[in-house]
């Protein structure tokens, strides 16, 4: 399907891992957070039927009008479902359990992996001003995830520093590749993001080593630490750069963010404003 044009669209990334556990959620929060630092505008779509990121945003449940589910299912306007945070710069797509059964309500439309890719390239999305929107996957390989992956430009994988780590990056890897082939033919690799590293425990640098030796340029330099900080501010409803703007956390996702906003010279145009 060919690229609708939106005069200064926004850069689309998908954060994705099928395996659970792997700081994926917390990566989308704090990267939106520290891009937000940066000067950006950034809309996170929440995408997983848990709603975790919207609840680590401070969206309330019972505050949730029209969600993700809307947007992609029912033909919601954009408009409609986006939803301002209490963070400056960043704004939801918030999710809650309707998503659960999306995949079987999408499977018999025609268009059911280009759902997404549709909603978030309505003409009202010029209008907002974005320059991210970054997307939090379900942990899994299911038609949500697929409709992130025809719908984004590039691919963040957020990959856990411990045993196994690497096994089940070839499955995804495979995905991405089928969805280049069939319905995304920009698809890239924005990168592999370490996580949960300990640089004390011996596991954690020979994690990093086996992926750097294996992906090469793919893995960010930015490893993110194992850090009590980042676990606590979701109890918060806020990104561990607002709850504790200090901690070793947040100074991991801040150099996260300059990593990926460099690439973008966002970092350049921000300043010249």
């Amino acid at each position: 399907m060919p690229e609708t044009h939106i005069e200064n669209a926004p850069r689309i990334i998908a954060l994705t891992n099928q395996k659970g556990g792997v700081a994926k959620t917390t990566t989308t929060i704090n990267l939106a957070a520290g891009l937000a630092e940066l000067g950006s505008k950034v809309l996170v779509i929440d995408l997983d039927p848990q709603g975790n990121a919207s609840t680590g945003l401070g969206v309330e449940v019972a505050s949730r009008g029209l969600t993700t589910y809307d947007l992609m299912v029912e033909d919601a306007p954009l408009d409609q479902v986006v939803n301002a945070t209490g963070v400056d710069g960043i704004f939801i797509c918030p999710a809650n359990s309707d998503l659960s059964s999306a995949d079987m309500e999408m499977i018999s439309n025609e268009k059911r992996s280009f759902l997404l890719h549709d909603a978030l390239r309505q003409p009202a999305m010029a209008g907002f001003g974005f320059d991210f929107i970054l997307i939090d996957c379900p942990p899994s390989l299911n038609l949500l995830t697929v409709n992130a992956l025809v719908a984004c430009h590039s691919v963040l994988i957020p990959l856990q520093s411990e045993f196994f780590a690497l096994e089940g990056l070839s499955q995804l890897m495979l995905t991405v590749r089928e969805i280049r082939q069939t319905a995304n033919s920009d698809l890239r690799i924005e990168g592999v993001l370490l996580t949960m590293y300990d640089k004390r425990n011996n596991l954690s640098q020979l994690v990093e080593a086996d992926a750097r030796e294996n992906l090469g340029e793919l893995v960010f330099e930015t490893v993110i630490p194992r850090n009590v900080r980042v676990s606590e501010a979701p109890s918060y409803a806020l990104p561990v750069l607002i709850y504790d703007s200090a901690s070793k956390g947040s100074e991991a996702y801040r150099a996260l963010s300059k990593e990926i906003a460099g690439r973008y010279g966002l970092k350049m145009r921000k300043n010249e404003v």
